[in-house]
């Protein structure tokens, strides 16, 4: 069922039976903590469209989805049971309005008891009989879906399965491999589009053609930002005509392998040499902060060390004035740096278990007065996260600023020249090691060019 010629299915098979054995011995925990027998997990269903008659494209339950590479099928379930084979209840709707899903084929199938369904009526038997042993796993907005299940998405089961889900096993790092690889590609043919004086629009297109992802299939809507709009941290529009003058291209955009994503941003300056110099250097400040990724470091507290070197960053090159600690504190960094430093990714792109400390659900607080950090997690061995700082001007928050100490420590003359190119961010993957990482995005782009 390669969904992709850029997909290699040999180096996936290699990683499944020990992928498929830790998922069991995670579910062993989770079930015997919940105090149930089987767990049932629904691969969810379409969501209508307020007063219409079709839906919004489909997204899979991650939890089924970290079992099987099956990311476009409604309506199927898988019945985990400790000692047995899971249960894949595959349905394959009999209808002459759609082209049904296609028989499951591939590496994956020996490790299944597949029962293919074709009438919803047919799903239910398939289940375990003794519903009330059941743990019922995913979204449910018809009572229907859950099969008499009582006990939906259980905390205690939830709470080990989501800190389980933080480190990767071999499978889904190899996923997230070769969605970097994927990526990468989108991104280079993008650069190209932009040097070509393509608009946003068709940038946007360019990358889809590349990573063979149609928008419903990207991992999260591609932030394709010419000039001033860059400085719109989730900028959602894509203009049809490109701008008179070209000075810069901001594009954060991840592709995805059977629901597993990577997420990269590159800035790039058009023609201007001081803006590229610009780029440049702070290129060199976002590997340095990812060299820093290892087994047992404080992510907060190099989202923090992050805001330390921006600080030296933007004195530097005369944008602000004054102690690095009093730039901080006055909140001057945070004007020109107002998101976190980055999160993990896996399944989803912010992915869950950030903020937990242990398995019982214990919560990690932010950093005071960084309220957008998504990861305060000490690092360990197989998480995958994102190093994404970034410099903006953003004429709110400089408005903001107004009043306060910090408004005299900014330079408005660097920051007029900075905000038609309307920021930088730059955006790796990185994988945590015992002894250092791997920077997934660095290699990608390594290998493909």
């Amino acid at each position: 069922m390669n969904m992709s010629n850029l997909i290699d299915e040999a180096a996936l098979a290699t990683h499944y039976r020990t992928h498929i054995k830790q998922l069991m011995a995670r579910h062993d925990r989770a079930l015997e903590r919940a105090g149930a027998g089987h767990a049932v997990i629904f691969s969810g269903a379409p969501h209508p469209v307020f007063l219409d008659d079709y839906h919004y494209p489909f997204k899979t339950n991650p939890h089924f989805a970290s079992w099987l590479p099956l990311i476009a099928v409604p309506f199927c379930y898988l019945t985990y049971t400790p000692g047995e084979k899971p249960v894949l209840v595959y349905f394959q709707e009999k209808d002459y309005w759609h082209s049904p899903p296609k028989d499951p084929v591939g590496y994956w199938t020996s490790f299944f008891d597949i029962r293919v369904v074709h009438e919803p009526a047919d799903i239910s038997e398939q289940l375990p009989t003794n519903r009330e042993r059941c743990i019922f796993i995913g979204e449910v907005h018809d009572d229907a879906h859950r099969m008499g299940i009582e006990r939906v998405n259980p905390t205690t089961a939830m709470n080990i399965l989501h800190f389980a889900r933080t480190t990767k096993t071999g499978y889904e790092i190899e996923c997230m491999r070769q969605a970097s690889r994927r990526g990468a590609l989108g991104h280079i043919a993008a650069e190209k589009a932009f040097r070509d004086g393509a608009s946003e629009f068709d940038i946007h297109l360019a990358y889809c053609r590349t990573v063979e992802h149609e928008d419903n299939q990207l991992p999260y809507g591609n932030i394709v930002a010419l000039n001033q709009h860059a400085a719109a941290l989730h900028y959602q529009h894509r203009q049809r005509a490109a701008p008179r003058r070209i000075r810069s291209f901001l594009i954060d955009a991840g592709a995805q392998v059977y629901g597993y994503a990577s997420d990269i941003t590159r800035t790039h300056a058009f023609e201007d040499q001081e803006f590229a110099t610009f780029v440049a250097d702070f290129d060199e400040l976002q590997q340095n902060l990812a060299a820093k990724v290892t087994q047992g470091l404080d992510y907060a507290g190099l989202h923090l060390l992050a805001h330390r070197k921006i600080a030296e960053f933007l004195k530097d090159r005369s944008f602000v004035s004054g102690s690095i600690d009093a730039l901080i504190e006055t909140g001057v960094t945070s004007v020109f740096f107002p998101h976190g430093l980055g999160h993990l990714l896996g399944l989803q792109v912010h992915d869950v278990g950030g903020f937990m400390g242990d398995e019982s659900g214990h919560v990690i607080e932010r950093p005071s007065a960084h309220p957008f950090l998504r990861l305060t997690r000490i690092l360990e061995t197989d998480m995958v996260l994102t190093i994404e700082p970034g410099i903006y001007v953003i004429d709110m928050l400089l408005k903001n600023l107004e009043g306060t100490p910090g408004h005299a420590m900014i330079s408005r003359d660097r920051v007029d020249w900075l905000r038609p190119f309307g920021g930088v961010r730059i955006e790796d993957n990185v994988r945590v090691l015992e002894d250092g990482h791997e920077n997934l995005t660095r290699e990608a782009f390594a290998a493909v060019v």
